[in-house]
């Protein structure tokens, strides 16, 4: 909660009809002035932000932004910035400031060490320092970025993460059960997945739907991603029956896209920086510590209980000779605590950073939020582990338990991406909220344990940005199109 001085006034305003009821939420607090309507606050104020969802962003702007005070400073708390910044440049006297915002992280999560985009568009070092002042009782970390580069980055950290898990969300909607209750998707980094999902749907759709929409990078990534979870779920089915050309394909992609975004930061952290080389000749780079706790402290913020093991007969020996070759009976079974099964939504994401040229790293100390930066944390965990990866492949190849769910992530992943392409916001919370429904009764009970995980999550991560002097921070602005070529 910001604090002010006695000194300091808010003037706030909602709709017409609810000054009323704004009056009565802030009528023990004496430093916050409820006004009727725009006009009043624009006219009166020296710091006036935006807090209108992106869709109406023009339309609010055009009614309010005339009666802007001379000299006042403007900005917006919107998700995405290109309609914000037209907005502004068309609609606001060219005599007030815009130095505009966006806390990276939702309201459940503690702002302190968060990233907090400050974009200086149109105004003095003055009018920045105004916004840096009113801002710091946040204790957020300021990240300085343009327009562009804010949803630039924000489409490669936000739009691909949040369709995973809208459409593991929907898949296990559409399939009328949860997971975790019947034993499945259970402990390490399901834990992750189940949480982060519930999360999202107990939030509010346009959060979502403004970033998705509205931003044409995310358009674009989002249908790469339905596009890799479709193709990779049609080489499990061909190479699961029995095309060892599809096993090996599968194989190979999925090794092309560990090394395409994994290799590169993995290589770096065994070797300084040319510029460390030439301050410190004697200095290493120390490795990076995971983003991920260990599996047995994510267990405690686990919804479900995994299944007691079941007797495991020996493997035929033709099994074991085929690559990848799992238990005898390993293929009809529900997991084990821990299990491996073909993490569909994992693979998929990391194919798609690979052909859209993304390098998750690069935005990791720039403007990640708490939801990205775990899910990389899934990602890299998986994908970090050469047992871990090659049990994947061999659950996506021979595994059938789980056939049905990823056969339902990729139907959702594939509807998202069209319901995307329509450019309808209706259509988009119509979806949202179906889905919404069938997890309603879960949200207070995932959302106090997905609250306690990050949170224990993102101070180990706090402790070692502040630790390390070696971040590099990147901005990607023209990501350079990779594409895998089947040996």
């Amino acid at each position: 909660m910001i604090r002010f001085s006695s000194s300091s006034r808010v003037h706030v305003c909602d709709l017409p009809d609810r000054f009323e009821r704004l009056k009565a939420d802030y009528a023990e607090t004496p430093n916050v002035v409820p006004m009727k309507d725009g006009h009043a606050v624009a006219r009166s104020s020296d710091f006036i932000v935006y807090s209108v969802e992106a869709e109406y962003i023009d339309r609010v702007v055009a009614e309010y932004g005339p009666s802007t005070k001379v000299h006042a400073v403007v900005a917006g708390q919107t998700s995405v910035k290109a309609p914000e910044k037209l907005a502004f440049e068309k609609h606001l006297p060219s005599d007030v400031h815009i130095v505009s915002c966006h806390s990276l992280h939702g309201p459940s999560v503690s702002p302190v060490g968060q990233p907090l985009v400050l974009i200086k568009h149109r105004g003095t070092d003055e009018a920045l320092a105004l916004v840096e002042s009113i801002l710091s009782c946040l204790r957020s970390r300021f990240v300085y970025l343009t327009y562009e580069e804010h949803d630039s980055v924000t489409a490669n950290t936000q739009a691909v993460t949040h369709a995973a898990f809208l459409s593991m969300g929907t898949a296990w909607a559409s399939s009328k059960s949860y997971p975790w209750e019947q034993g499945l998707y259970v402990g390490g980094i399901e834990t992750v997945k189940v949480n982060l999902t519930l999360r999202i749907y107990s939030n509010a759709w346009h959060v979502y739907a403004g970033l998705a929409i509205l931003n044409p990078s995310a358009r674009t990534q989002i249908d790469q991603y339905a596009k890799s979870a479709t193709e990779l779920f049609k080489l499990m089915l061909q190479g699961g029956a029995g095309s060892t050309e599809a096993a090996k394909t599968l194989r190979e992609r999925v090794e092309w896209g560990r090394e395409t975004v994994f290799g590169d930061w993995d290589a770096g952290q065994s070797e300084a920086s040319d510029q460390d080389k030439e301050t410190s000749p004697n200095k290493k780079r120390q490795p990076r510590q995971p983003i991920l706790l260990s599996a047995e402290l994510l267990d405690k913020f686990s919804l479900g209980i995994a299944k007691p093991p079941s007797p495991t007969p020996s493997p035929s020996p033709s099994a074991t000779e085929a690559p990848y070759a799992p238990p005898a009976d390993q293929h009809l079974s529900p997991p084990l605590k821990n299990r491996p099964n073909s993490h569909l939504s994992l693979l998929a994401m990391v194919d798609c950073w690979s052909h859209l040229g993304i390098n998750p790293y690069h935005h990791l100390s720039v403007a990640a939020t708490p939801l990205f930066r775990l899910f990389l944390g899934v990602a890299e965990h998986l994908f970090l582990s050469e047992s871990l990866l090659r049990s994947a492949i061999s659950s996506a190849l021979f595994d059938s338990w789980h056939r049905p769910d990823d056969l339902e992530f990729v139907v959702a992943a594939r509807g998202w991406s069209q319901c995307v392409s329509f450019g309808d916001f209706e259509v988009y919370r119509r979806r949202f909220d179906e889905t919404r429904t069938f997890f309603d009764q879960r949200f207070e009970e995932a959302g106090k344990l997905g609250s306690e995980m990050i949170k224990a999550v993102m101070e180990s991560e706090l402790r070692r940005e502040s630790k390390d002097d070696n971040l590099d921070v990147v901005v990607i602005k023209t990501p350079t199109v990779a594409k895998f070529q089947e040996s």
